[in-house]
């Protein structure tokens, strides 16, 4: 059975992540329609399926002959495709960022609920093979976590127009949900509280650099139970490709009760135990798009809706705007839980 789907926006990893998932899974996906903000970009991968280029996503989310949203980009909509969806009950892949407030986040969750689709939030950081094999060493010979620290260093464009700032806080923010996510899945529980710190200036022109720490102890023991800190920066060039790369730390370090880990992604790991050095590398793994995109098939195709990875996406933006909050007023935030 193959699955009918529209594409809406076509973001930064399209060239690199969902096309060539999709080229390798045209047993699965069938694409139908796609709709972007460059008329030009869409019918350039419309061509690539004989698919419509189609002017609007309401046109796109009304169509008969589609089962599912492949929203691959926010542009211009935000949330918007989310609702359509819901309003003509097609299932939702969402690879993009939405800035939205907490109360629109609720309210977007509780409109996919109420319509019973299925929804999955694009966490790539989860699929990928290093993190799998994470998870398997505590549950196995590293033993639980008790620190984390996860750091990701970028370059940006040379601003030479005044929006480049506002692009670098926008993928800023993505890649801080994500490697909030990635915490969260790695602990395995919800962290109780954070604090937010944030710098913005210098020639980025915007906020250039973000770090939060989360606390995973309950409420009344803090440092406790496991402590994660995230950063993520975009204070370099993105010419200075030597400084960008130079001692460049590890993706994710977790120290646990047994060992130590150090992950780059996608699929390169190094662990310590009581018996030394362990190299590890899982290069024969699927690639993480087909991964994810092969998940949301299933999860339409079966009989069991997938739900998860919609309280997984609000629970991440729930943090980034917490710490935001933190960042303001320079305390620590209790988190709901």
């Amino acid at each position: 059975m193959k699955l009918r789907v529209g594409l809406i926006g076509l973001g930064h990893a399209w060239e690199t992540r969902h096309l060539p998932a999709l080229r390798a899974l045209r047993d699965r996906f069938e694409i139908r329609a796609v709709c972007s903000e460059i008329m030009f970009r869409a019918e350039r991968a419309a061509n690539e399926f004989d698919a419509d280029a189609v002017d609007g996503y309401r046109a796109l989310a009304a169509r008969e002959d589609i089962d599912a949203l492949l929203m691959l980009s926010p542009e211009w909509y935000g949330a918007l495709p989310i609702l359509a969806a819901c309003g003509t009950g097609k299932a939702v892949y969402c690879a993009a960022a939405l800035e939205m407030e907490a109360a629109q986040a609720v309210n977007i969750r509780d409109r996919v609920n109420a319509a019973g689709i299925a929804f999955m939030a694009e966490f790539p950081r989860r699929y990928a093979a290093a993190t799998l094999r994470l998870k398997e060493l505590i549950a196995t010979r590293l033993g639980p976590p008790n620190l984390l620290f996860c750091h990701l260093r970028k370059g940006f464009r040379s601003p030479q127009d005044p929006s480049e700032g506002d692009v670098t806080s926008a993928r800023l923010h993505r890649e801080l949900l994500e490697l909030v996510d990635w915490c969260r899945y790695v602990v395995g529980h919800n962290p109780s509280s954070v604090v937010g710190s944030r710098h913005q200036g210098g020639s980025s022109n915007g906020v250039n650099y973000r770090t939060l720490n989360l606390d995973f102890s309950d409420e009344d023991q803090f440092g406790v139970g496991p402590v994660a800190q995230v950063s993520v920066g975009r204070y370099l060039p993105a010419e200075w490709q030597e400084a960008i790369g130079f001692r460049n730390p590890a993706g994710l370090q977790v120290n646990c009760e047994n060992g130590i880990a150090f992950i780059d992604l996608p699929s390169n790991i190094v662990w310590f135990d009581e018996a030394g050095r362990h190299i590890e590398s899982l290069d024969a793994e699927r690639p993480v798009g087909e991964q994810m995109l092969d998940s949301f098939y299933r999860a339409v195709t079966s009989l069991v809706r997938k739900t998860s990875d919609l309280d997984d996406a609000y629970r991440a933006l729930m943090i980034v705007q917490k710490a935001d909050e933190s960042h303001a007023s320079g305390q620590r935030i209790m988190l709901p839980k």
